[in-house]
């Protein structure tokens, strides 16, 4: 089988939010996120749903929507466990999936599932081996299975664009991009993920912020990250500074909010995949996913 380069449109939606509605509501509106335009739609992995049995059933109410996982644990199942997963799904949805696979992180590897946290590199190359030797006796897929690695340092990076169709990136700004694409080179794929906020009142977007700058600067993975940008500790305390909060979240009008999608794909970036922050937890924002689903189909790379 001839490999060709996966392409991804310049924007997509990134969002857990899905997870918090019954399956049935869940299909209805990925339907509609394709009707609006939205071409890609990016679900996690923590200890919900299933991602493949999740993007099977938002595949299924679509037409043309590329489903993909940001990230699944390579912890949660064995190599040839996704491997089987990612031929099955490729081959009733052809050129639709693109399987995010990512180390996670100690606490939710040794803590939440009771597994070894090994070193991610080595874990992740090892994996990688697994899928390639992978045995599947079912009917196969007439166009490949593909893979990206969430990637956030120059070797991850590096193995991402070796061995898979390139990198996700999560937690991440303009300047990260384009150092990371340096890194890849031109051909990989590079799909950064993106905070946003549809908020003008800087109190009451930072409050929302800085709830999700919370929850990652509690991973030392990301921590490590963004400290090569040159923040400091000092940057980072309870949720990070009002500058910090600002360099990881775009909000503001939805002009605000295009022009931070815009200086990603500005630096590198095949397709940026917008997660939608919402004042309420566990809250689905479709009204927001409306109003930006015009803006952003105008955005080209």
């Amino acid at each position: 089988m001839t490999k060709t380069r996966f392409t991804l449109p310049a924007v997509g939606l990134w969002t857990g939010a899905l997870d918090t509605v019954p399956a049935a509501r869940a299909q209805e509106i990925a339907a509609e996120l394709e009707s609006l335009g939205y071409g890609a739609l990016w679900i996690p992995e923590v200890a919900g749903r299933d991602p493949f049995v999740h993007l099977a059933l938002l595949l299924s109410a679509t037409e043309r929507l590329i489903g993909a996982t940001g990230i699944a644990n390579i912890w949660a199942r064995d190599a040839v466990a996704t491997s089987g997963a990612t031929k099955a799904l490729t081959e009733a949805f052809p050129e639709r999936v693109l399987i995010g696979l990512g180390v996670s992180h100690q606490n939710l590897v040794g803590g939440l599932r009771g597994h070894t946290y090994g070193k991610p590199l080595t874990a992740m190359r090892e994996y990688l081996d697994g899928i390639d030797g992978a045995p599947y006796t079912a009917q196969r897929p007439t166009t490949p299975a593909r893979y990206v690695l969430a990637a956030l340092r120059p070797k991850m990076l590096g193995l991402s664009g070796e061995r898979t169709e390139g990198a996700h990136t999560f937690f991440v700004t303009p300047e990260h991009t384009a150092q990371a694409r340096e890194i890849l080179g031109s051909e990989p794929l590079l799909a950064p993920e993106q905070a946003v906020i549809l908020e003008t009142d800087p109190v009451k977007a930072r409050e929302i912020g800085r709830r999700y700058t919370s929850t990652y600067l509690g991973q030392p993975n990301y921590v490590n990250s963004i400290k090569t940008l040159g923040f400091t500790e000092e940057d980072l305390v309870d949720g990070g500074t009002d500058a910090f909060v600002d360099a990881l979240v775009a909000w503001g009008d939805v002009e605000a909010v295009v022009t931070r999608v815009q200086a990603h794909l500005d630096a590198g970036a095949d397709h940026v995949a917008v997660q939608v922050l919402s004042a309420q937890k566990r809250s689905v924002p479709e009204a927001q996913w409306r109003a930006l689903a015009e803006p952003l189909a105008s955005l080209s790379r």
